[in-house]
């Protein structure tokens, strides 16, 4: 509004003029005249589509014979006047706009059951258009525009570095020493939560935070695939210290995941322990990412997580991360090393598969022995690319995590010594994506496999704020808990 800063409603302030007009008898021509301005001037303001300025809203009131408050009040005059207005902003969404849909003018001889219909279909398109956020492929969407968000800024966050500082100290947390479980109830205990460990935790939860009563309630055994208790409770709080609302839509709730996790591995594995750690590795030329894992007694994939937070922040290395399944799909992937995993049309890598030439897919058919360390180098058509692989399984499988770098950076690396040299020429589809030839002259048209797909990729995320979380269970579980 030129001249004067407005913080109105030009729609519902419109609406009160017309409404004042109308109880005063005045047609637009007299009321324009009294407050000095034009009839098609007072129309277009009357339908918002211009907003007044101060003076002009003060002339308006003065010539209706009401205080200017009057037309300011945030509320419109009638129910009918709420409907016109609700449709009319309908009708300026972009996404109305955008479907090339006519308008339709709301006239004063509209009966209003018409004018509720159109408002009640558009407040219906509205909800499914909501509910489209929690579907696979606006999960997708919101996965990778996280991952070009964490990968503009290297996977490193000062600010929850910064906090993860605060909850060290808060624990009295000895430097040098792991963090132990009793460093971490006595942590919970300084933030106001008891830990209880219990039998009966609901199936589809990790942990549940009762912030009533201010206990954490935890699986008497820790769960499977090399977790562990203190990771889950530092989530856990984490949410809690980070003031994690209820997340209003799958980019919300996958932005909480991420920065509860980042959290809990720089408690767990502190900056100001790891990078001299780290940096020591480097000038010894044998950064590895088991070595880092021993340190701080923690898993793998907590460990190469943390080394992708620190690696181009501290160490000036530029890296990718891989946590295949042994299907060969991808579950979790980053990279700022110019490595180009493979995507989908929404931009999104997870639910792809792997290159079989590279090292997260061919660590399952080299089958290493247990806990040791298989490397390669692959050859790409966007350059040559050094990573280290390891074997987790979990009770969804068996997976493998990987972390490389470029070829040049690969002399920081214990492991870079390696005979093991593929090529990959995806996303060529000759590379891995079609079967040989000669297999294909065999077996086309013979073979009618029946697809195992996840039900997940056809189904939609669960909806709510708790995406997967039977919420009538947790109530039930806390209730049993208070008696």
């Amino acid at each position: 509004m030129a001249g004067d800063s407005q913080a109105f409603d030009a729609l519902v302030v419109g609406r009160r003029i017309r409404h004042w007009r109308l109880q005063r008898g005045l047609r637009l021509e007299e009321l324009g005249a009294a407050a000095g301005r034009s009839a098609s001037g007072l129309s277009a303001i009357e339908n918002g589509k211009r907003a007044p300025t101060l003076a002009q809203l003060g002339a308006i009131a003065s010539a209706l014979g009401v205080a200017p408050r009057e037309l300011l009040e945030a509320t419109p005059p009638t129910e009918r006047d709420a409907l016109e207005i609700e449709w009319e902003r309908v009708q300026r969404d972009p996404s109305y706009q955008a479907r090339g849909l006519p308008r339709v003018k709301v006239t004063r001889t509209m009966p209003e059951e018409v004018l509720r219909a159109l408002v009640g279909l558009a407040r219906e398109l509205a909800r499914v258009r909501e509910e489209r956020v929690a579907t696979p492929e606006e999960a997708r969407r919101a996965n990778a525009a996280l991952r070009l968000e964490m990968r503009a800024q290297d996977d490193y966050f000062p600010e929850l570095e910064r906090v993860a500082a605060r909850l060290l100290d808060l624990a009295g947390h000895e430097p040098g020493e792991p963090m132990r479980q009793a460093g971490l109830a006595a942590l919970a205990g300084r933030l106001g939560f008891e830990l209880r460990f219990v039998d009966d935790l609901p199936q589809t939860t990790r942990s549940v935070l009762d912030a009533k009563g201010k206990r954490l309630y935890l699986p008497r055994q820790a769960g499977a695939g090399g977790g562990d208790h203190r990771s889950t409770v530092l989530q856990a709080l984490g949410s809690r210290v980070l003031e994690h609302g209820e997340p209003a839509d799958y980019m919300g709730f996958l932005r909480q995941r991420v920065e509860a996790n980042y959290l809990a591995g720089a408690v767990l594995m502190p900056q100001s322990a790891a990078v001299p750690l780290l940096g020591g590795a480097k000038a010894r030329r044998q950064i590895s990412v088991e070595d880092f894992r021993d340190a701080f007694a923690v898993s793998y994939e907590m460990a190469a997580h943390r080394f992708v937070n620190l690696a181009t922040k501290h160490l000036g290395i530029r890296v990718h991360f891989a946590k295949v399944h042994s299907s060969g799909v991808i579950h979790k992937s980053y990279e700022n090393d110019g490595s180009l995993f493979p995507t989908d049309p929404l931009g999104a890598i997870e639910g792809q598969f792997m290159c079989r030439y590279w090292a997260g897919r061919n660590v399952f058919d080299a089958a290493p022995a247990a806990g040791a360390r298989y490397a390669q180098y692959t050859d790409t058509p966007h350059g040559a690319f050094w990573a280290a692989s390891h074997l987790k399984t979990t009770k969804d499988g068996l997976f493998s995590v990987s972390v490389g770098c470029r070829v040049d950076d690969a002399k920081w690396f214990a492991g870079r010594v390696t005979p093991i040299r593929l090529r990959s020429d995806c996303p060529d589809p000759a590379c891995c994506q079609v079967p040989p030839a000669d297999l294909a002259a065999e077996w086309a048209g013979w073979a009618w496999p029946a697809a195992r797909p996840h039900s997940s990729v056809l189904a939609a995320m669960p909806t709510g704020a708790f995406p997967g979380v039977d919420l009538t269970d947790v109530y039930e579980f806390l209730e049993r808990q208070t008696v």
